[in-house]
């Protein structure tokens, strides 16, 4: 795209989105404000082609008892209510009273009943009436953010066949071959934004759940609702089931999947791209997420389309980018500039799909930092340390997986370090001595006693332990773990939420919460505004970026790295920006609706943020205007 010149004439369209403000205190005068935005997801009346009880079983248009009594008149509701016309605040207080008997909040991990409970409530309320779910969901999302997502999600992927009770999304099957492309236009949205798509072949920590694992792509849209403000009714979840090779649910009468082993080879490539082809033809500028894809999987769909379709992976690359986020915030928590990077001596424990892509984008940027040439690649590739379930992975290891060969370590060196191909944890960390240790091995308990112990012999002044694994019961340890054996001088970060930990004197362990959901709405977001065609690295680059930089010198250095989820967002909104201005830079912004590339280019960061918020979508009821078909 040819650059264009600054002193262009401004278009009309662009004209038409300066607004005159009034100057506050002085009604008379008016001043032309910096560039302003019109949202696309105002309020506006909303055309329905339903009336009576149809409304009130549409959980998109349902309003319960807050459709004023024009719009029970004009809907044919009159009657069909009881007749209080209720607010929204009062509406959210009655359904807090049913939901508040569950007094403890779902903190514990899935073993915790009151999570599924609560999961339960809010779901009901999910099937009956959107808007006001997102508005409990929102205005509560610390709380409920663990709910419908992990550590929750994954005891609901667990027990799905049982909780099944509404169609939620779509599933595309292996029996569905040759159909798909008829299949995608029996969803009614004429518009999709955001696909998540899953195989359940890798369920958070939790393995193979086949069909089951439709419950994590409904979790994570609906944090794309509630952190970027996607339009609920532009979202699809999306099951690809070609199988499970999981033999309990192969023997169970009542699952609700395929029951017959997973397709493999050409044929499973045949069913996703047949399931790629078909969606881009009906949603030309939709997002597809791909989630929990077993690693065999992950890295190779990933390649085949990252450069054809706008997608992403997010066990990839979101848990990347976060992991690059608090890596960089724990220098920073160090007293150091985060072009210290480099610098650092890092063990990752787990070398499938998170791990692996965790290490790919460690790399990078810190080869960018050291220059990015083939020396500044040979460097960086030095300050890793990867073991997995084998140990210490090391250039003479038989059939090393391809994806982790980059990192293997050369066996002279580390015979001069006094390590072995298949070192234990506890060897490598004794020997290293390293800065952080990673983990994102999906196993719980991991970063034992031996393992945090020595870690005491770190060179650095504050070490950064990462428990990213999830879900909770899959953490490599917990807060009151490192910190009982470490004491107060260290990093910590984790998948799933814990509590921060009572150290006495007044003093608290801070336990930051690395999860995902600080990227991957914002990486969502700010490719659907900009109009880019594909997901760069680039674009990753900058939303993990401007992560790193979210939180404040004075919350780094009391070991806060990541920001609060009350926050989120706010966070989302600058993340999206940041993505939007990269995918400027790189010339990958193609527009969105009345936004073209041209437009974009000539907004600066603070307008930028402005034309994100405006663009993304609040839980407010729209007057309804029937209209016969």
């Amino acid at each position: 795209m040819a650059m264009f010149s600054k002193h262009l004439r401004l278009s009309s369209s662009f004209l038409q989105r300066l607004r005159l403000h009034v100057t506050a205190g002085n009604p008379g005068r008016h001043k032309l404000s910096s560039r302003s935005f019109t949202t696309i997801e105002g309020h506006r009346p909303s055309i329905v082609h339903k009336r009576s009880l149809d409304i009130l079983h549409d959980p998109w248009f349902n309003k319960g008892t807050a459709f004023s009594m024009t719009e029970r008149d004009r809907l044919d509701l009159r009657g069909l209510l009881p007749p209080n016309v209720m607010s929204t605040d009062l509406q959210i207080e009655r359904f807090m009273v049913d939901l508040k008997r569950l007094e403890v909040q779902a903190r514990d991990g899935p073993s915790d009943p009151n999570a599924l409970a609560k999961w339960r409530i809010l779901n009901r309320l999910h099937d009956r009436n959107e808007v006001m779910y997102y508005k409990v969901l929102i205005a509560n999302i610390e709380e409920y953010a663990p709910v419908v997502y992990t550590p929750t999600v994954g005891l609901v992927c667990q027990n799905y066949s049982g909780l099944f009770r509404r169609p939620r999304g779509m599933y595309f099957s292996a029996e569905d071959r040759g159909e798909m492309m008829s299949m995608v236009y029996n969803w009614p949205a004429d518009q999709v934004d955001m696909i998540v798509v899953t195989d359940g072949s890798r369920i958070l920590g939790l393995g193979d759940l086949g069909v089951q694992g439709i419950g994590i792509a409904i979790g994570k849209l609906d944090l794309y609702v509630a952190a970027a403000g996607i339009n609920p009714q532009r979202v699809l979840p999306v099951m690809i089931d070609v199988g499970t090779n999981n033999e309990k649910l192969l023997k169970d009468s009542l699952y609700l999947g395929l029951q017959q082993h997973r397709l493999d080879g050409d044929d499973y490539l045949s069913v996703v791209d047949e399931f790629m082809e078909a969606v881009f033809i009906r949603w030309p500028n939709v997002i597809v997420q791909f989630e929990d894809f077993q690693s065999k999987w992950a890295f190779k769909l990933l390649q085949r389309y990252r450069n054809t379709y706008r997608m992403f992976n997010d066990d990839v690359q979101g848990t990347a980018g976060v992991a690059i986020a608090g890596l960089l915030g724990a220098v920073r928590a160090q007293g150091r500039s985060m072009i210290d990077f480099p610098k650092q001596k890092i063990v990752v424990a787990g070398a499938g799909s998170a791990g692996i892509g965790v290490l790919n984008a460690a790399r990078k940027t810190m080869a960018r930092m050291l220059g990015n040439n083939e020396e500044a690649f040979k460097s960086a590739k030095s300050q890793f340390w990867v073991v997995d379930a084998q140990g210490l992975i090391t250039e003479g290891r038989e059939n090393i997986d391809p994806d982790a060969l980059p990192f293997a370590r050369n066996l002279k060196e580390m015979g001069r370090q006094g390590l072995r191909e298949g070192a234990s944890l506890v060897e490598v960390v004794k020997q290293v001595k390293p800065d952080v240790l990673l983990g994102l091995s999906a196993v719980g308990g991991l970063f034992s006693k031996e393992v945090l112990e020595a870690l005491k012999g770190s060179t650095s002044t504050r070490p950064a332990i990462f428990a990213m694994s999830n879900p909770t019961k899959n953490a490599e340890c917990t807060p009151e773990e490192a910190f009982s054996i470490l004491g107060e001088n260290i990093i910590f970060a984790s998948g799933s939420p814990f509590s921060d930990v009572d150290l006495g004197n007044g003093n608290v362990g801070h336990c930051n919460q690395g999860n995902n959901m600080y990227l991957f709405p914002g990486i969502g977001l700010g490719t659907l505004l900009s109009g880019a065609r594909i997901v760069s690295d680039g674009m990753l680059q900058a939303a993990a970026e401007c992560l790193a930089a979210y939180m404040s010198e004075e919350e780094v250095l009391q070991g806060i790295i990541f920001p609060s989820i009350s926050r989120i967002r706010d966070i989302t909104k600058e993340v999206a920006a940041a993505v939007i201005k990269e995918a400027v830079e790189e010339d990958l912004a193609e527009g969105y609706h009345g936004m073209d590339p041209r437009e974009l280019r000539k907004l600066n960061q603070d307008e930028i943020a402005e034309y994100v918020k405006n663009h993304m979508w609040s839980p407010e009821y729209p007057t309804l205007v029937y209209k016969k078909d």
